[in-house]
């Protein structure tokens, strides 16, 4: 797998940033963080930031789903230093959206995370107007 451009690298490219706790039991056995930490802490600043859209702007009904998640991995992390993920979002579809991450640790990218999710109610409509321009806000910079 190539390497992430370079803009994937930058916590600037992200219009949110979050630092997290890493925790003694996010580390296997060979003492650096697991790939199941990547996966939870990469899942706790998505779930934050689709919050952060708010219900107002997805209507009542709104439902959706993570239809892709892939995690590359680019260094070890360790305990117990804390994580920064920076995030945003990519390519907006009619039903979907992409959430794109990077995680640094002592300021180095040691992960980057790239998310689909797709809408899954109400059936047959669009993304909610209001819903799409607050993805439009949170856009990630290229290059």
């Amino acid at each position: 797998m190539p390497r992430p451009a370079a803009w994937r690298l930058s916590p600037d490219s992200y219009p949110k940033r979050e630092e997290i706790q890493t925790r003694y039991q996010d580390l296997d056995p060979n003492g650096h963080l697991n790939n199941v930490a990547f996966a939870a802490l990469f899942e706790t600043v998505r779930v934050r930031m689709n919050h952060t859209i708010g219900d107002a702007q997805r209507g009542k009904d709104f439902r959706a789903v993570v239809a892709r998640n892939e995690i590359n991995y680019l260094a070890e992390g360790s305990f117990p230093a804390p994580v920064e993920i920076a995030i945003g979002i990519g390519k907006i579809g009619n039903r979907s959206w992409e959430m794109l991450a990077a995680m640094f640790q002592n300021g180095v990218a040691i992960a980057t995370c790239d998310t689909v999710i797709v809408m899954t109610a109400p059936a047959g409509e669009p993304l909610p107007d209001a819903m799409r321009e607050g993805l439009k806000a949170l856009r990630v910079r290229e290059g």
